[in-house]
């Protein structure tokens, strides 16, 4: 009866059959992938993989497909074991490979993806040097050369720093402490790392909202979440326009939303702007500087607080991103003080 109990937690289907293809045992998972009903081996490729193993007297090992119907249609992809004993009884064992399958498409994309991006500006690096050195004895030449050389370098900094973050929150590092969050003084910190650039372009930056909210989570990352949908508002968004940056309390939950004035996205993009490296408009991006990562990171970094981040668009009229973070229980006390940020009473959510 022990073993019945360590096979049933198995998350292996495993699956005894006698000569006649009959099943005599099967555990949980095997029910519940769906390749056993009643007595009988629900698989076609199983039961042929079952029968050829019974005929050679050799074990054999195969992968394969199973179509499991329904809507949206759900594929399995599966590894299967077969193992002959006595008496023409066969021992199947059967594991679902559909998420590791997944993970390693994820994994060659995601290789694939940054091997082109890092080589773009690698690339761009190696024309402009041979350029620089044909042109030393124009100054002029020389100069414009250089600086398209640090426009690069910067480019690829950049790049290599997101994938960096980007790898810190996917796991590879231990998560920072946790602890209560001013969302004041997150929102501080990401209008001051912003404004530089939106005075360049006459953007004006104004705030507005509850003051005093606190969430839990690390402030570092929930500064960089914001300061990536500002930096994305900025870039997108026409000189002598406005951002505003809204906080709202809703219940258990503290909203955090950047709205600007902007090309914005059209449906089908909005469905796909979160995936690494997807860039609405390519050329655009090149232009500002973009690596297709900052929404990707921005959506980790939620999800790593339990949060939401949402997205309203229309072209032409704008974006408004939406972070929506679990409260802190702890009383908030007195509101923050503006730190000498003037605030303008703005409401984007």
């Amino acid at each position: 009866m022990a073993a019945d109990r360590m096979l049933a937690l198995l998350p292996t289907a495993a699956i005894l059959l006698d000569g006649e293809d009959n099943v005599r045992m099967a555990n949980v998972a095997a029910i519940s992938m769906g390749i056993v009903r009643g007595q009988q081996l629900d698989v076609t490729a199983l039961t042929q993989l079952v029968r050829s193993v019974r005929r050679t007297g050799d074990a054999q090992t195969v992968e394969f497909v199973i179509d499991q119907g329904g809507f949206p249609r759900r594929a399995l992809s599966v590894g299967a074991r077969a193992q002959p004993l006595d008496d023409g009884e066969v021992a199947l064992v059967v594991d679902d490979l559909t998420e590791s399958k997944r993970v390693d498409a994820v994994r060659r994309d995601f290789v694939a993806n940054v091997g082109h991006e890092i080589k773009t500006p690698v690339g761009a690096l190696t024309l402009l040097a041979e350029a620089a050195l044909e042109a030393r004895d124009d100054p002029d030449a020389v100069h414009h050369f250089l600086s398209r050389m640090q426009r690069e370098a910067n480019r690829l900094s950049r790049l290599v720093q997101e994938l960096l973050d980007l790898s810190r929150l996917q796991g590879g590092e231990t998560p920072p402490a946790s602890g209560d969050v001013s969302v004041d003084a997150v929102v501080d910190e990401a209008v001051d790392r912003g404004r530089l650039v939106a005075e360049v372009k006459q953007i004006e930056i104004v705030r507005g909202g509850d003051s005093g909210c606190l969430v839990v989570g690390s402030e570092n990352q929930l500064v960089t979440a914001v300061s990536n949908l500002l930096d994305n508002a900025v870039a997108y968004s026409p000189e002598r326009t406005e951002v505003a940056v809204g906080v709202h309390r809703r219940g258990d939950m503290v909203e955090i939303a950047v709205k600007d004035q902007g090309i914005g996205i059209d449906a089908v993009d909005q469905e796909r702007i979160f995936e690494r490296f997807y860039r609405v408009d390519p050329a655009r991006s090149r232009d500002t500087g973009g690596t297709g990562l900052g929404l990707a990171i921005v959506k980790h970094i939620v999800s790593n607080h339990r949060g939401q981040i949402t997205v309203w668009s229309q072209p032409g009229a704008g974006s408004t991103f939406t972070l929506r973070l679990p409260a802190s229980t702890t009383a908030p006390g007195a509101p923050s003080p503006t730190d000498g940020h003037p605030r303008t009473e703005a409401s984007p959510a």
